[in-house]
């Protein structure tokens, strides 16, 4: 979330994430490797540990890194972040095939982590054997968990789903504002959610729309099914899933109605979108606050609330890791970083810090996250409402591909709100463009 999860619609995110998100989103992914690059470590001993990211982790934000330092005053953290996880991934792919350029520790975005643990497990350090990987909840463990028992990646963070509205804009349109009422009013399902908003339409205020896209939404309604891109064997089914054809119906129902701005999320547009107060609601994982308190800034500030999500499914979107490469010149280090930054009070501190819902079931039981309400969002219990949701979130069937599934359906969506492209062409370049990317 990091914000900027732009995988699927954003990460992470992903704040954006993407993207989310929470998550929110150039990176030299300069770095210890097994190929002859410099030890960076000095004269006197002292170890720099550079850690690849991407969005916004928070890290820095909770000032983790410092602390770390002050712990540590041998190693120094020096984070590289890339902006967009699109533009993240590719060169972490290239760079791990070469076997050059790797920082010592990598973020991996959820809908990334398959493709790596089926292709790359190999060329990243077993974290189980120093890390009590069941302190997470247990999907997400399984996730970064390669055939051959190796845990290649420690999780971060996960996407709990809610629903984020203008209480004004939904005063001004005649609709319910406190956020049990708005809760009630889409507790059948994001159907519920369509109907509130042509009830909006009705009376909207000038120049504001309902929701920002329609493809936030579709990932919205996926994301709360175990089974969307794949099957547990690994065959792609999303042509025939049936979450995958409820959030394309929805969407096409919700371009055709034109109840969206029709955005893409985390792109100049949309946060120009927020500057200007147009939107009135969107598909809400917990990374995705930062990224509306940062582009709403100060003028929308109480003006915001956080409703639980549509219907009774629990539904997760977003979500990353933190991995470290085997041929790291620092592994043993890395690795302590990487456990000390998961562990339950660092996550709690990112939480606090940057919103970032953690993933470590150790952190549900903290004050800071229990309690923890958020100013800007009308002091909605986010702590309560996504710890709710993170404990009922399916485990859902992972692909190799789900990323570069999701940013084409999405893309095909936005081709139906700005373009008016029909539903049944839109499908058909859809399918079309995923079958001759993954084969």
């Amino acid at each position: 979330m990091r914000i900027t999860r732009t995988v699927g619609g954003p990460g992470r995110r992903a704040a954006a994430l993407t993207t989310t998100v929470l998550t929110a989103s150039a990176l030299l992914l300069t770095g210890c490797s097994s190929d002859g690059d410099s030890d960076s470590s000095d004269a006197n001993g002292k170890i720099t540990l550079k850690v690849a990211d991407y969005g916004q982790f928070g890290y820095k934000e909770a000032g983790l890194f410092a602390q770390y330092e002050k712990l540590h005053p041998n190693i120094t953290v020096k984070e590289e972040t890339t902006a967009n996880e699109q533009d993240y991934y590719p060169k972490l792919l290239q760079q791990l095939n070469s076997g050059s350029g790797l920082g010592d520790v990598t973020g991996i975005e959820v809908g990334r982590i398959k493709e790596v643990v089926d292709t790359q497990a190999g060329k990243f350090a077993d974290l189980s054997k120093t890390i009590n990987v069941a302190d997470w909840v247990s999907w997400k463990e399984k996730q970064a968990t390669a055939k051959d028992g190796t845990v290649i990646g420690a999780g971060t963070d996960i996407g709990p789903m809610s629903l984020c509205y203008r209480k004004d804009l939904f005063q001004q349109a005649g609709l319910p504002s406190d956020r049990e009422a708005v809760a009630k009013a889409v507790a059948g399902g994001w159907e519920d959610y369509i109907k509130l908003g042509e009830q909006y339409k009705t009376k909207a205020p000038s120049g504001t729309f309902f929701m920002d896209s329609a493809s936030a939404m579709y990932n919205a309604v996926v994301s709360s099914s175990a089974k969307q891109y794949y099957d547990a064997e690994g065959k792609p089914v999303y042509k025939d899933s049936e979450a995958v054809q409820q959030g394309w119906n929805l969407a096409a129902e919700t371009a055709s109605k034109k109840l969206s701005q029709g955005l893409p999320q985390f792109q100049d547009a949309w946060q120009a979108a927020l500057r200007k107060g147009t939107v009135a609601s969107m598909a809400c994982p917990a990374w995705m606050a930062a990224q509306i308190a940062t582009y709403s800034g100060e003028t929308y500030k109480g003006k915001w609330d956080i409703a639980r999500a549509p219907g009774s499914t629990a539904a997760n979107w977003g979500g990353s890791f933190l991995a470290v490469p085997k041929g790291g010149k620092h592994v043993k280090e890395a690795t302590e970083l990487v456990k000390w930054l998961t562990a339950p009070e660092q996550q709690a501190a990112v939480f606090k810090a940057v919103g970032v819902f953690p993933s470590n079931k150790g952190a549900y039981e903290l004050a800071g996250v229990k309690d923890a309400k958020l100013p800007y969002f009308s002091d909605a219990p986010v702590g309560q409402i996504y710890a709710d949701e993170a404990k009922a979130i399916p485990e859902a069937v992972l692909g190799p591909k789900d990323a570069a599934i999701k940013d084409m359906i999405s893309t095909q969506i936005n081709n139906m709100e700005q373009r008016g492209t029909a539903p049944d062409k839109a499908w058909k370049a859809a399918t079309e463009s995923i079958d001759k990317a993954i084969g």
